[in-house]
């Protein structure tokens, strides 16, 4: 029996937590399981694109490591993840294909039909309301303009929970817990994309992962 969704706060922020989250996520780029490739295998391989969530930046600097002509936008709620992903972008000198924005993507501060793309992994569970930032991934998006939004499924295998919990340094598992039980199932976001304007979208579940993939109309 799958367990009842809890209800995780937006963001993560103060400096201890930042700091063990930065690590986490270091950690998980250079033993290549980030969601990369999976950005890359939807489209999103041009133009400029809008990450929401960032976090200390890593999924964005390994996309444009992996893009050619590629800028790239991060949308986070917290000043301290956008003041590490400012100095990991630099650390991998990328900081000229890459610019933070402070906001909440529920009311995103950009034009509309203003990116090629837009994606973001590990932030769906944590949006109060997820079908004002679904609308706003829509209205941001140029015509034809790609999406790829993957998270943590909370209906996982036992088999799968396991080989998480081993990957995840011990400073973070109580966090990975949170957000894993605050993650959700398949079925439960059908209904939610269904009353959004991404309603078209394709969902697909990977071993850990939701993916959600779709071109705006």
């Amino acid at each position: 029996m799958i367990k009842l969704r809890t209800i995780e706060s937006e963001g993560v922020s103060g400096n201890l937590t930042v700091e063990s989250y930065d690590k986490l996520m270091r950690s998980l780029m250079k033993k290549g399981y980030l969601d990369t490739s999976t950005i890359l295998q939807s489209g999103i391989t041009y133009g400029t694109a809008l990450e929401v969530g960032p976090g200390p930046g890593y999924l964005g600097i390994d996309w444009l490591s992996k893009t050619q002509g590629t800028f790239l936008k991060g949308l986070d709620i917290s000043q301290d993840m956008i003041n590490m992903s400012q100095r990991n972008a630099q650390e991998f000198k990328v900081q000229d294909r890459v610019e933070y924005h402070l906001g909440n993507a529920k009311q995103m501060t950009f034009d509309d039909e203003t990116f090629d793309a837009v994606f973001t992994n590990g932030s769906l569970h944590e949006w109060s309301d997820p079908k004002l930032v679904l609308d706003e991934i829509y209205r941001v998006l140029k015509p034809g303009g790609r999406y790829c939004i993957t998270d943590l499924r909370r209906d996982i295998t036992p088999f799968a929970r396991i080989i998480l919990q081993f990957a995840i340094p011990k400073e973070r598992k109580e966090g990975f817990v949170s957000s894993l039980n605050a993650s959700y199932t398949m079925e439960e976001l059908k209904p939610i994309l269904k009353a959004t304007k991404l309603s078209r979208a394709d969902i697909t579940k990977e071993l850990w992962t939701v993916v959600v993939i779709g071109r705006k109309n």
